[in-house]
């Protein structure tokens, strides 16, 4: 695929380019900070509506696109959107985040989860990337959206999100064989899912593997790497032109193995200085982040210091700005638009 110049920044960053300045974007821009969200939100009060609702899930990833104009627009969606096609039932619950009845614990269970077959159970999904494409064209890039296989399996197994992970850490440490048995399954499940979302029009797709921070080095190298090397290698195979990013949340100890991956952005998060980064990744290596989220509570000069700092410890090439988290639910709308004003103002002068 050549490279062309008519392509979208964040695409054009993401494949290697120099830019004169970084593409930007939010993750979680499409949310609760937003009035326009929170007006729709009592409308469809269910987030498996508002996601899996063609019309209503473009609307909401189309919201921060009208307003702020960001590089990137990114599907509205959730990490276990595909359970379901799988076989295992979940919601959604407000404020919560996913719960599942029926926790995998056991082999039994394992064995009877089918594999994905996003045109059959996740058909709402080439509505809502088609319609993004067409919407924003070359003038922003349209992000797909997936969960990584140990954080799936996280919630697959606890039933809902933990301060602890005692549960899914019980069965990583004294019955291993299940819960790499539920990996592959998962990892094989994601690897066509993000296939899919590259064929319905995701141009670049990030992978969130938001608890693999929760894990020791060693048994991230077990648990948690390997998995995410079987998504991207079976990715590359079919379609080796889309760049990948990995997120991993709390990553400050594991950036040197999340680089080992096949991802080719590295989301950096606040816990880690972006020069630091910058050094234990290598030059070469391209990196997304990474503002804490707090700062936007900041003053707008405040705010535009540490864009500023960020940007010019990326360096002026591979660097994606962004926070190094989702935005939270608080933040002032008007310090995000300003957050973005910056960011689309900046030069190579500044780096």
């Amino acid at each position: 695929m050549g490279i062309s110049s008519n392509d979208p920044y964040l695409l054009r960053a993401a494949r290697g380019e120099v830019l004169d300045r970084p593409p930007v974007w939010m993750m979680r821009q499409a949310g609760r900070y937003m009035k326009a969200y929170r007006d729709l939100r009592e409308k469809y009060p269910s987030f498996r509506e508002r996601s899996e609702i063609p019309e209503v899930a473009i609307e909401i990833s189309l919201q921060p696109w009208k307003a702020f104009q960001p590089d990137g627009v990114i599907l509205f969606s959730d990490i276990v959107t595909p359970l379901p096609g799988l076989g295992i039932e979940m919601d959604i619950a407000e404020g919560k985040g996913p719960i599942i009845d029926s926790p995998i614990r056991t082999s039994q269970q394992v064995d009877t989860l089918r594999p994905l077959e996003p045109e059959q159970s996740l058909p709402f999904i080439k509505t809502i990337l088609q319609a993004l494409r067409q919407e924003v064209g070359n003038k922003s890039t349209v992000l797909g959206f997936v969960g990584a296989p140990w954080t799936l399996a996280a919630y697959a197994v606890e039933g809902k999100g933990s301060k602890t992970y005692s549960i899914i850490k019980n069965m990583a440490f004294s019955n291993p064989t299940v819960l790499h048995q539920l990996l592959t399954k998962f990892a094989d499940a994601i690897a066509t899912y993000v296939r899919y979302q590259i064929d319905c029009g995701a141009q670049v797709v990030q992978m969130f593997d938001s608890w693999a921070g929760q894990l020791s080095p060693q048994d991230y190298e077990t648990f948690a790497l390997p998995y995410q090397q079987r998504v991207f290698q079976q990715v590359r195979e079919t379609h080796p032109d889309t760049p990948l990013i990995l997120l991993v949340s709390g990553c400050g100890g594991l950036l040197e193995r999340m680089a080992l991956s096949g991802a080719d952005v590295i989301t950096v998060d606040w816990t880690v200085d972006m020069a630091d980064a910058r050094e234990r990744l290598g030059k070469h290596f391209k990196v997304q982040g990474n503002l804490d989220p707090g700062v936007l509570f900041g003053s707008q000069d405040f705010i535009r210091d540490r864009i500023f700092d960020t940007v010019r410890k990326a360096g002026n090439w591979g660097h994606i700005l962004n926070l190094g988290h989702g935005v939270l639910p608080e933040t002032p709308e008007e310090n995000v638009a300003f957050f973005f004003e910056t960011a689309k103002q900046l030069s190579s002068a500044v780096v």
